[in-house]
């Protein structure tokens, strides 16, 4: 795996419910996914209890959710910091906060990874809901705590997600052990969600750069100041009915899950998470 720029480090976001084991699946990538000359960061949040598997990760610090806000820093001197999001609220209000926290720090989106707890997803079908909006986010999904679940929920729910067209890559974990550390993190975006592929256009100097309709050669459509020129249509090549409909182009996209009501609430609400966990 090729290094981070030290002055830009990748995160990586590890979501699941707590208990799913994410910090032992984290150690295992760390020891075995990052090259000499990598240095690793996690960041735990505060509403996470100890766990026996703490010892086993490297400089760890600890951030903060107050008022619906991430409150941490990048620690110093990482390349690749893992953040692990808080397993006991919303996900989708996280990974909300963290587009721009990862952009505020100066840090680089490396990949958002999800781990299942498979047997309390088995046990309460209701998460089918909430794990949907998890992999939405994520690039790759690790299926851990496996032990005692039947084969045929395992198909099912990884079957689910292929009729949903979902592009996010599904791994076993075996004894808190992941097959390939590497193609876990390899920083190929494979999520559903476009949330943070926007940042790829800030800060482009269009300067001097052509917008306008083509012919059907490829050459560019003078305007005629005397009739608003028409939008082309990417698929068929042929110009729109309604030229007001070029401003919508330059909207970014709105990912489904932050669409929100009138009164503030989502229009794609998941069940809370807090209320499955001991």
């Amino acid at each position: 795996m090729t290094n981070a720029v030290p002055d830009k480090p990748l995160v990586y976001v590890i979501l699941g419910a707590a208990g799913s084991g994410r910090r032992e699946v984290l150690a295992d990538l760390i020891a075995g996914g990052l090259a000499d000359g990598d240095r690793a960061a996690v960041l735990l949040s505060t509403g996470e209890v100890a766990s026996e598997h703490d010892a086993a990760l490297t400089n760890v610090s600890r951030w903060t959710w107050s008022d619906g806000m991430i409150a941490a820093g990048l620690p110093e001197g990482a390349t690749h910091v893992f953040f692990v999001t808080d397993g006991r609220i919303n996900p989708v209000d996280q990974i909300e906060q963290l587009h721009a926290w990862i952009t505020a720090v100066g840090g680089e989106l490396g990949r958002i990874i999800t781990v299942v707890n498979c047997r309390l997803a088995e046990q309460h079908a209701a998460l089918l809901a909430w794990y949907e909006a998890c992999i939405h986010f994520s690039d790759i999904a690790l299926l851990n705590h496996r032990e005692g679940v039947a084969n045929k929920w395992m198909s099912e729910f990884q079957t689910h997600f292929k009729k949903l067209y979902c592009p996010c890559l599904f791994e076993v974990v075996k004894a808190g052990r992941v097959k390939n550390p590497l193609v876990v993190l390899d920083p190929q975006a494979r999520r559903m969600s476009h949330l943070f592929d926007i940042d790829e256009w800030t800060g482009l100097n269009l300067e001097g750069v052509e917008f306008g309709a083509e012919d059907e050669n490829g050459n560019l459509i003078e305007e005629n100041d005397d009739e608003p020129a028409k939008k082309k249509d990417k698929k068929k090549g042929h110009p729109n009915e309604s030229p007001e409909d070029d401003e919508d182009d330059w909207k970014p996209e709105v990912d489904p899950y932050l669409l929100r009501r009138i009164g503030g609430r989502r229009e794609k609400e998941i069940p809370d998470i807090a209320q499955y966990l001991g």
